[in-house]
């Protein structure tokens, strides 16, 4: 039996099953868009492998991701988060989780949704362009530039182009699999 083709990145097999069943799915539950905003700033800096190992952990120390109940932890709870090995134990990023929640509830409040607020940025439908090889595809774009300003000038923290970029990605906004990978879609 032929085995599948992918993605040339996922080399283990966290990472694949993470690319055959999550990145480049399209998603619109807030609390998943949230999920995934938190670990692609956590991720700055390190590997995504570390992050999909930690990931069990974040969710449990983050309230399964849901921005209300992250955007009332305390300093005292955030010092104890500070303290478990199983997340990234960056006080600006811990910190910052909960600054990102309660600006992802202000964007809530005036969008409807968080869903409706970041999609409207690719109106609505995923950008699709060719990619032959990872060598195609870009560590940011206009797109993940503007959603990079635009989340900044709403108070996120950890929100670069880069990161917006692979967030995008994530979520489908962007399928950003290569023309070869059976999770392109046609």
């Amino acid at each position: 039996m032929k085995s599948l083709q992918r993605c040339e990145w996922p080399k283990n097999d966290l990472a694949i099953a993470y690319h055959d069943r999550e990145w480049g799915i399209p998603v619109h539950d807030d609390c998943v868009l949230f999920e995934f905003l938190t670990l692609e700033g956590a991720q700055a800096g390190l590997s995504w492998d570390t992050i999909l190992r930690k990931r069990e952990r974040y969710r449990a120390v983050f309230a399964q991701f849901d921005p209300h109940r992250v955007a009332r932890f305390t300093d005292t709870r955030c010092e104890r988060i500070l303290l478990d090995p199983g997340i990234v134990r960056n006080r600006a990023k811990v910190l910052g989780t909960v600054a990102n929640a309660r600006a992802f509830l202000a964007i809530q409040e005036a969008f409807g949704s968080f869903d409706a607020y970041v999609w409207r940025f690719v109106d609505g439908r995923p950008v699709r362009e060719r990619r032959r090889s990872s060598a195609d595809i870009p560590a940011s774009t206009p797109l993940s530039d503007a959603l990079s300003k635009d989340l900044r000038k709403r108070d996120f923290t950890f929100v670069g182009t880069t990161i917006c970029y692979s967030f995008m990605q994530a979520v489908g906004m962007v399928d950003d699999h290569l023309d070869s990978c059976f999770r392109r879609r046609k």
